[in-house]
């Protein structure tokens, strides 16, 4: 499994099976870690500075930002990074 260095993956605590090794990112790569990219764009789109006022209002929330996110536009915006394309046309 692939992993990048957050404590939690990290800890002595986490208990695998044997059948699962773990593979850490190299520390301060988000480029490997398309994820990444999705957590910053939910952050900086719709879920900075808020407040809520109640469960329902965190679920409605969340519900409306992944059907934001999922739109094809969207998509690419994450995903198309410059580093990706270096070299290629």
């Amino acid at each position: 499994m692939l992993l990048d260095r957050a404590p939690w993956h990290t800890t002595a605590k986490l208990k695998l099976p044997r059948n699962i090794s773990l593979i850490f990112l190299p520390s301060r790569a988000p480029e490997l870690n398309p994820i990444e990219n999705v957590w910053q764009f939910l952050r900086v789109h719709w879920l900075a500075n808020t407040i809520f006022d109640d469960m329902d209002h965190i679920i409605n929330a969340a519900y409306n930002v992944w059907n934001n996110l999922v739109a094809p536009p969207t998509i690419r915006s994450i995903g198309l990074t410059k580093w990706a394309y270096k070299g290629q046309r």
